[in-house]
């Protein structure tokens, strides 16, 4: 069972700053607004909580979750966040998510094969929800889209940097 004592530090603060990258990646190609960021920020924060509800699952995963359930935890992934993201604009933002997410699918890959595409599969799907959380164009909530193109753009690249089929 792969958990947080296969990993140094370092590598499980990039697994930690990847679950929020997922998210962040796709808000950061199609800046929705206040209301709209909010709504993002929401689906990120629900698919932590999905998996505290979920009765089986993946262990790497529910001890990522759990470690975001700790000051310990949350302190690790907004201080490396910051760090990453310091001074970036929009899409340098999606460039280093995306980066991010490249690196945590190599050391998956590397140090826990067996528990790599779950982990894979639900960065993706925290990406993909946060995508679909907010309709992008339109006017004060009407009409748009619920995925506008650079979100979907974004989704690719996502599945293409975590080596999974788009």
């Amino acid at each position: 069972m792969t958990d947080k004592s296969n990993f140094s530090p370092d590598e499980w603060k990039l697994l930690l700053e990847s679950v929020m990258m997922a998210g962040m990646a796709v808000s950061a190609a199609e800046p929705s607004g206040l209301w709209g960021l909010l709504k993002e920020s929401f689906a990120s924060g629900t698919a932590l909580a999905k998996v505290n509800l979920a009765e089986s699952g993946n262990p790497l995963i529910k001890a990522v979750v759990a470690d975001f359930e700790t000051s310990e935890g949350r302190s690790a992934a907004r201080d490396g966040i910051k760090a990453k993201l310091a001074g970036a604009s929009a899409p340098e933002i999606k460039k280093r998510s995306i980066e991010t997410l490249s690196q945590a699918a190599a050391l998956l890959d590397a140090k826990a094969p067996a528990d790599a595409a779950a982990f894979k599969a639900w960065l993706r799907e925290i990406s993909q929800g946060v995508a679909e959380a907010a309709t992008e164009g339109g006017f004060a909530g009407f009409g748009g889209v619920q995925v506008s193109d650079a979100e979907k753009a974004t989704l690719e690249e996502i599945s293409s940097a975590l080596k999974l089929a788009a």
